[in-house]
């Protein structure tokens, strides 16, 4: 077996708050921490290492010491400010202090945890997700799962090869209103369902311009931008507005928008489409972003009569379908049926039916990101990922509809797209960004070829 190099082995009070309410697992967690015991059925504790602590990282953090057997045994960060941080909040709860680490390759070396959680920038989910796979390690990664298409299958390859249990975050699969509603339109609750439509009307101002300049003290600069091309350090380029550079993030439809592109993807039953169009733009700031802040994409599954369509808003909008009232967001699903449609908005559903859209079944409630991280640690007991309710071959296929959609902007017409392969028709361009996405990657961060 191959290492993560490739060689042999060798915040705010809220926050706070949150933390001073979940102490119950302390005590099991400080006969744990930095030794080898490991788990094997629901009365062992499973140990958990999060990697990536700023934003994401601390509901990943709460959400694993607030299940029952279950411990906090390792943090990771490549930013030293972001660990002391945390560091910090478990302290206020007489946390067992956990293993720290500014290498992720290093943790896994270490026989401190069993499964890891990811919310690092995109461009390292997929390498990430990987290493741990072949050091034994459960994987929950934030989403998308991927930064771009290749790197997506690459992590199922692992996934399958190393016998992983590895959950995606879309979170929303685990809330019982949104199984529900998808089991409604399998049951024909608005008839024969022919399109369904992702909305992500966010709403973000400009980033604005930040010069280049010398990293943070504290930061390993280096290994923040991994597999990313080598540039200098720059604000815009770091905590949050990465999202908005290609190099490290995918835009708002593969930030917010691939949990809608999740369920709408789930709520049609399909995978990869046969044809992509988008259309979209950068628009009213002169800023540092490099994606649109507009987008509208649609997908076409000619085999199975069926549409998807996705729209990018970022100022003010509308709210469609009533989704998002009292809010300034608007984001959420419709579907489309031979006897009606179905709006999902947050943890909840409903239906209009008939010509006259009479309202028809209903349904919320459940959501909860921590029933998400729960499924995850059940199908590591059961040692079973047919238990999760996202698998990352699931999170894969709803990630790489994201890149897809962004791959047919990028080069500004449609694209055919071979599902089986999983590649792009008749396009060198495009079909180029299905794997390297113009970046390349940087040894030793490279995404292995062969799993």
């Amino acid at each position: 077996m191959q290492d993560r190099t490739g060689t042999s082995p060798g915040t705010a009070n809220k926050s706070r708050r949150d933390f001073m309410k979940k102490t119950a697992v302390a005590a099991t967690a400080a006969s744990l921490i930095g030794t080898s015991k490991s788990w094997a059925g629901a009365n062992d504790t499973i140990r958990v290492g999060i990697v990536g602590l700023h934003g994401r990282g601390g509901p990943h953090m709460r959400a694993h010491y607030g299940m029952p057997n279950v411990a906090v045994t390792a943090l990771c960060d490549v930013d030293e400010r972001q660990i002391d941080m945390r560091l910090g909040e478990l302290a206020e709860i007489n946390y067992p202090k956990p293993k720290t680490y500014t290498d992720i390759r290093r943790m896994l070396d270490d026989d401190v945890v069993d499964a890891v959680s990811i919310a690092t920038p995109n461009h390292w989910h997929s390498l990430q997700s990987i290493w741990a796979c072949q050091a034994g390690k459960h994987v929950y990664v934030e989403k998308p799962l991927s930064h771009n298409v290749w790197e997506g299958r690459q992590l199922v390859k692992a996934a399958r090869k190393y016998n992983c249990i590895v959950q995606h975050g879309t979170q929303a699969r685990s809330y019982p209103a949104m199984q529900e509603a998808v089991r409604k339109l399998r049951e024909g609750v608005i008839g024969e369902v022919y399109m369904g439509k992702g909305i992500c009307y966010k709403w973000r101002d400009t980033i604005g311009h930040t010069p280049d300049s010398q990293p943070p003290a504290g930061v390993d600069y280096d290994q923040w931008e991994g597999p990313a091309k080598d540039r200098p350090f720059s604000e815009n380029r770091f905590h949050y507005n990465w999202h908005w550079q290609w190099p490290y993030g995918n835009g708002d439809i593969g930030n917010q928008g691939v949990h809608q592109m999740d369920i709408a993807r789930w709520g049609l039953g399909v995978d990869l489409p046969k044809k992509v169009q988008s259309m979209g733009g950068h628009f009213m700031f002169d800023d540092d972003q490099t994606t649109p802040n507009v987008l509208i994409s649609a997908m076409s599954y000619p085999d199975v009569d069926k549409m998807l369509v996705f729209e990018v808003r970022h100022w003010i909008t509308n709210k469609e379908g009533g989704i998002g009232e009292g809010h300034d967001n608007t984001i959420g699903n419709i579907f489309w049926g031979s006897e009606g449609y179905m709006v999902i908005d947050g943890d909840s559903y409903r239906t209009y039916l008939g010509r006259d859209c009479k309202p028809g079944p209903s349904g919320e409630g459940g959501g909860k990101l921590e029933l998400h991280f729960a499924n995850f640690i059940e199908a590591i007991r059961a040692g079973n990922p047919d238990i999760l309710n996202a698998d990352v071959e699931e999170g894969h296929y709803s990630s790489a509809l994201c890149h897809l959609a962004n791959i047919a902007y990028r080069v500004g017409r449609t694209i055919e797209v071979d599902p089986e392969k999983e590649t792009i028709i008749g396009d060198r361009e495009a079909k180029r960004l299905i794997k390297d996405d113009q970046r390349g990657y940087r040894k030793p961060y490279t995404v292995p070829s062969k799993i």
